[in-house]
């Protein structure tokens, strides 16, 4: 029964991998498309990392107005403070994460933080996150760059980090003074 399944499995994301089509209109527009469409060539995807994306910037070319060059980027985005397995004592549970992405990203682009996989607060602008009242324990930490539109252009590997904070049942024990002592 489970040699079934496995096959079962394996046949539907073999079947579910769709294929993209590039085609060039009449007005010299690129379009992408999975469904085929007239004179469109099937696009090869190469495997890639989760943590790094291409993205193209068209530059206009200013000696020749009718063309233009494509620069491919590949974005960076890494956590520089605090560092994996790091033990935080703050008995707040404020601290502040850094992060930064090589090269340099547009100055449109986002900064978003998730902790454990949630995202935490709004998008910035800045890779600096103030996060504030997070609870005692084990922490994953991702920081995402991203366009206006919600989009991720590259996500940084994900750390963990550990938070102690003082509770208030776990009081230390007071010595008292004996009477006559």
């Amino acid at each position: 029964m489970r040699i079934l399944s496995l096959i079962a499995i394996l046949a539907f994301s073999l079947s579910s991998q769709a294929a993209i089509y590039k085609w060039v209109d009449k007005d010299g527009n690129i379009h992408f498309s999975d469904t085929p469409k007239p004179n469109a060539e099937l696009v090869e995807l190469k495997e890639t990392s989760g943590n790094a994306v291409a993205i193209q910037v068209i530059a206009a070319d200013n000696s020749n107005a009718g063309s233009s060059q494509a620069e491919l980027s590949t974005y960076q985005v890494s956590i520089l403070e605090p560092e994996q397995d790091a033990t935080i004592r703050e008995n707040d549970g404020n601290f502040t994460v850094t992060a930064q992405a090589e090269p340099e990203p547009p100055a449109s682009a986002l900064w978003v933080i998730r902790v454990d996989g949630e995202v935490w607060g709004d998008a910035i602008s800045t890779p600096i996150f103030n996060l504030t009242n997070i609870d005692r324990g084990q922490h994953s930490l991702e920081v995402q760059l991203i366009t206006q539109n919600g989009k991720v252009i590259a996500s940084s590997e994900p750390i963990t980090v550990f938070l102690h904070r003082a509770s208030v049942l776990m009081r230390p024990n007071k010595v008292m003074p004996r009477a006559g002592n």
